[in-house]
């Protein structure tokens, strides 16, 4: 004869289809939740590159001078594609100042992001 301990050592169906609703619910759950983290770590590694790139082009620009004359848009070249620059002036009240703004757009996921980065700049022509 089999004792009720021996009977009762399995899964009751309701049980078991219990346990796959609950999971058919929380699986998508957390893989949009993993979907989520991982574009967030890729849109903050992205930004920080621009970031990098923002301040090394205006930093190359200030120290050459080039920021007078040069076009007002530009990329990175091969090695960084998908970033692009543009920059921005705009005369300050104090003195010759001009303040310039760094722009960089990229891509994360289809979408455009942008940082900026500004600094002020002494306008030698204004200044003679």
């Amino acid at each position: 004869m089999i004792s009720n301990a021996e009977r009762r050592s399995g899964f009751t169906l309701a049980e078991v289809l219990a346990a796959m609703m609950f999971l058919a619910i929380l699986v998508p759950v957390v893989v949009q939740g993993l979907s989520l983290v991982s574009r967030a770590g890729a849109a903050a590694s992205r930004e920080t590159v621009a970031l990098q790139l923002a301040e090394n082009r205006l930093t190359e620009m200030i120290a050459e001078g080039s920021w007078t004359g040069s076009a007002g848009e530009g990329d990175f070249g091969e090695d960084w594609a998908g970033y692009a620059w543009t920059m921005e002036q705009a005369p300050a009240v104090v003195d010759d100042l001009v303040e310039l703004t760094l722009h960089v757009d990229y891509r994360v996921q289809g979408r455009v992001h942008r940082v900026s980065l500004s600094t002020w700049a002494v306008d030698e022509e204004a200044a003679e």
